[in-house]
């Protein structure tokens, strides 16, 4: 019995032009003389450089270190030396420089000591080894293999599913990766089956690829697990992780969340084979294979390794005149390349060379006619017309609250416009603008709580040395109370006596230093003067008795 399939919403059927490159066989692309590998070629944080200018580095020795949890490690390509560590052109619309690190290579191509992976050990350490061989994922979000290979709180991921849908025009690689490596495939799905735990197996392949769903079926039935192998419609973006759970499933993933909310791990079948390259043999991601197409001699598909300069690949594959520029993916999804000394890296899935006749340039575009067939293209079931609106007028907050982060970029919205507005671009800049301001915001935040927290730390110090002096003041009263009731009350009444007699021999010495100082030549006055004096004497002193008393308005304010 088949499985019932389901259908999302919306969604294209341009051209394929698949025939062009899949008929021919891989080909390994040669050694280059110089290899430029960024450190940053996955979500997260970039690997943190080990190596310096003049060290000799080997195959699959780690140039770059993971950095965190969300970040994986970098390797180089092949044996040589290394010649510079620094900003170089990255495969980027912006065409900025980044990081990286550059080898002049010797033409050995000596590896490293390897040795497979202990798959009885915990699975956090085996997660970390993955992480540190630099497996992430080859569907083109370039996300860390061991994050998604993380259950998280529910220990397990009841469904696995392994994405062949390769629904953008021009591209092959996963349609002949999976003709010739089927058996490895499935290998990296063992693997995933033993971390997630999963009891459900489905792998999801769109039904023009019959030779791959003939040889993924081979392959499947040698194993001593279930693995269903499903044929899906071909409708671009059928290859998309939510486009092919809802076909297989008839679940979709809530807004915000994630496929594993819901029970569902999704993996690219080139990220199974690098997962079992790395399980098996200890390898870590140094190559892939790429599809060079377009306007070129030779179409074909490429084993390729990180860091070979792009131009490398068009000249094997017989590079024509009338060249209009190169994209790095299809059509729909693929950004254009600033030059083509940019190296190949982990998300570099196709080479597309255009030209006039191939890609004619798109008329000017003209003003949105609300027609509404970029709603009705739109597999994400958003109103591309209203955000086209919005963040052509820079508001940004409505964008949102019309679930522009649900935009998944196929560009069918683009596709269908009879205006020929670029809508995917006014979506990216968008996100961009979005993702800046609350960059800026996360800073003025964390700038904010570092003065709250001196201004904290400020008063905190000032109470704490207030409490301390309090303390101290408060021991030396209790000290000093401690000495008076220890003093007895005889001591205290000895005190009082000895103050008195220091102040009576005082009052004594002060009236005889008075009568020393009084007039002696008295003696022998007349009765008559002597009275006279006496007389004198006795207004003195009650003169001094009046002064002594308070006058009285000091008795009327007392």
């Amino acid at each position: 019995m088949s499985r019932p399939l389901f259908q999302f919403k919306g969604g294209v059927h341009p051209p394929g032009h698949k025939a062009e490159s899949n008929t021919r066989p891989i080909h390994a692309a040669p050694l280059p003389k110089k290899l430029v590998i960024p450190l940053r070629q996955h979500i997260g944080n970039p690997a943190k450089p080990v190596v310096s200018v003049g060290d000799h580095v080997r195959k699959g020795q780690i140039i770059g270190e993971a950095d965190g949890y969300i970040s994986t490690a970098v390797h180089a390509s092949s044996s040589g030396i290394v010649t510079a560590v620094d900003l170089q052109p990255v495969p980027h619309v912006s065409g900025l420089a980044d990081l990286c690190v550059t080898i002049e290579t010797d033409g050995r191509d000596e590896w490293v000591a390897r040795e497979p992976l202990d798959l009885g050990a915990p699975p956090a350490e085996l997660r970390m080894r993955l992480r540190d061989l630099g497996i992430v994922g080859l569907g083109g979000a370039v996300f860390p293999s061991a994050v998604k290979l993380d259950p998280g709180a529910a220990q397990v991921c009841p469904t696995l599913i392994i994405n062949g849908g390769e629904c953008e025009p021009w591209i092959t690689c996963d349609d002949v990766l999976m003709r010739h490596f089927a058996d490895e495939i499935l290998q990296g799905v063992a693997v995933m089956r033993l971390l997630l735990g999963s009891s459900e197996i489905l792998i999801g392949i769109e039904d023009n690829k019959p030779e791959a769903i003939a040889a993924m079926q081979a392959a499947a039935a040698k194993l001593d697990f279930a693995v269903e192998i499903v044929a899906v419609p071909a409708r671009y973006p059928a290859g998309g992780a939510k486009q092919m759970i809802e076909t297989l499933t008839g679940k979709q993933v809530p807004s915000g969340k994630l496929s594993t909310d819901i029970g569902i791990q999704v993996f690219n079948v080139g990220t199974a084979r690098a997962l079992a390259r790395a399980a098996c043999h200890g390898e870590p991601l140094i190559s892939r294979l790429v599809t060079v197409t377009g306007h070129v001699l030779r179409p074909q598909n490429f084993e390729v390794l990180i860091g070979t300069p792009m131009h490398t690949l068009i000249t094997l594959a017989g590079e024509r005149d009338g060249n209009t520029g190169v994209l790095m993916g299809g059509p729909m999804m693929g950004v254009p390349m600033p030059n083509l000394d940019v190296p190949v890296v982990k998300a570099t899935n196709c080479v597309l060379v255009k030209s006039k006749e191939l890609f004619p340039p798109l008329p000017k575009a003209l003003p949105c006619i609300r027609c509404t067939r970029c709603a009705d293209a739109c597999p994400a079931e958003l109103q591309p017309q209203e955000l086209f609106r919005f963040a052509k007028a820079g508001d940004f907050g409505r964008a949102q609250e019309y679930h522009l982060f649900d935009c998944i970029e196929c560009g069918c919205c683009s596709y269908v416009c009879p205006s020929h507005i670029p809508l995917v671009d006014f979506y990216r800049y968008a996100k961009s603008e979005i993702w800046a301001r609350e960059k800026d915001k996360r800073a003025s935040d964390l700038a904010r709580e570092r003065h709250e927290f001196r201004q904290f730390r400020i008063e905190r110090e000032k109470k704490e040395k207030a409490e301390k002096l309090a303390a101290k003041a408060q021991a030396k009263r209790a000290e000093l109370a401690a000495g008076a009731d220890t003093a007895t009350p005889a001591a205290a009444d000895a005190d009082a006596n000895a103050k008195k007699a220091l102040i009576a021999a005082a009052l004594a010495r002060a009236q005889a230093k008075k009568d020393e100082v009084a007039p002696k030549n008295i003696d022998n006055l007349s009765p008559d003067t002597r009275h006279e004096i006496e007389e004198i004497e006795a207004r003195r002193a009650k003169i001094r008795e009046l002064a002594r008393q308070p006058l009285e308005s000091e008795e009327k304010n007392s």
